[in-house]
């Protein structure tokens, strides 16, 4: 038995999860061979630093599981940059150092991961219950896999074929210049300029949760449509509350939620564009890595809007490159619905670095 331990380390939440990865290390890499042995969540916030999380977790395996098992490698996912095996994360006061992990811990090898890296890792592992097909294309399993992945910002990442295993490449490409395409476009942009007073606009401005904030904003303010009293009194709180230490309210879901079920026309408009500019940017990735072996849609908000994505406009957008289209019409492009592939993904690098 090879046993493994991986981590999904955030700044609300932390999981860690033992897996049996005999059959990974061999060189399968399917989930079902990742047969998880125990699995516990913790309130980060709770905790110094992940040292003792981990030691409470092992502690619970072995009452619950009534014998001692210790990993001989783990991978952690972190929510923020990692930068030669150390990490501080973004909302919580943790720095994380892989070596100093590895002797407090008594494991052989551990390893630190940006959280989207993991996702990369994640996505070759999944079975086609945790994937919807949105173009079918003309996969190619020695091609590169690329991943972009709309939530809190804009991941990107992008990953490649080597012997018995996979190498993902994280990336910054949600900082990339936003690119409008149509006159409202163009004035969505003039006005996140003005708004924010700054030079330039990134993609991630307008593709993340934050995003569809941005836009239902944009509208408004230009009285496109009229708004709802709900909708109204929710991004109003949220603008009330920018700032504070705790923000109660998620304008992102309601905006969204309300267009699901149509009972707010300015909802509607906002994702409406949402999706046109995530389809996009999309395309944007697939023509700059040709990821014939798949284009994987993940991220928080993918699953939770999926009607909204397998209309035309989302596919429409991803191909809408000119001359480029026939190329882009043999990329496999898929939706990732488990949330919890980052977890799998860290289980994935623990067994195969």
């Amino acid at each position: 038995m090879t046993l493994l331990l991986a981590g999904d380390i955030g700044g609300t939440k932390t999981i860690l999860r033992l897996v049996d990865g005999t059959e990974i290390v061999k060189g399968s890499q399917t989930q079902e061979r990742l047969k998880t042995l125990y699995e516990s969540r913790y309130l980060s916030g709770d905790y110094a630093d992940l040292v003792p999380i981990v030691q409470q977790f092992l502690q619970e395996v072995k009452e619950q599981l009534g014998e001692h098992l210790h990993p001989e490698k783990a991978c952690f996912a972190i929510a923020g940059p990692v930068v030669h095996q150390t990490a501080k994360l973004t909302n919580l006061p943790w720095h994380l150092d892989a070596q100093y992990l590895k002797e407090e811990l008594a494991i052989s090898q551990v390893t630190l991961i940006n959280d989207f890296e993991a996702v990369g890792y994640g996505v070759t592992s999944l079975p086609e219950s945790d994937i919807l097909v949105l173009q079918k294309g003309q996969p190619q399993t020695d091609a590169p896999i690329g991943v972009i992945g709309a939530g809190t910002g804009l991941g990107q990442c992008f990953v490649t074929p080597l012997v018995n295993r996979i190498k993902v490449y994280p990336c910054e490409g949600g900082h990339t210049d936003f690119a409008p395409r149509s006159e409202l476009e163009f004035q969505l942009m003039k006005y996140l300029l003005a708004k924010h007073r700054i030079d330039r606009i990134s993609v991630e401005r307008v593709v993340s949760g934050p995003g569809i904030i941005a836009i239902y904003q944009f509208l408004r303010d230009r009285n496109t449509a009229k708004e709802s009293p709900e909708i109204s009194e929710i991004v109003k709180e949220w603008e009330h509350q920018i700032g504070l230490a705790e923000v109660t309210v998620d304008p992102a879901a309601a905006i969204s939620q309300a267009a699901l079920e149509k009972r707010d026309h300015l909802s509607e408009q906002t994702m409406q564009l949402f999706v046109e500019s995530y389809g996009e940017e999309a395309g944007n990735l697939a023509l700059k890595l040709l990821p014939y072996s798949g284009l994987y849609i993940a991220g928080g908000i993918a699953p939770k809007i999926l009607p909204l994505l397998e209309t035309f406009e989302f596919m429409e957008a991803f191909s809408n490159k000119g001359r480029m289209k026939p190329i882009l019409a043999k990329v496999p492009v898929y939706v990732v619905l488990n949330p919890q592939v980052g977890l799998i993904g860290a289980a994935v690098c623990a067994a195969i670095f």
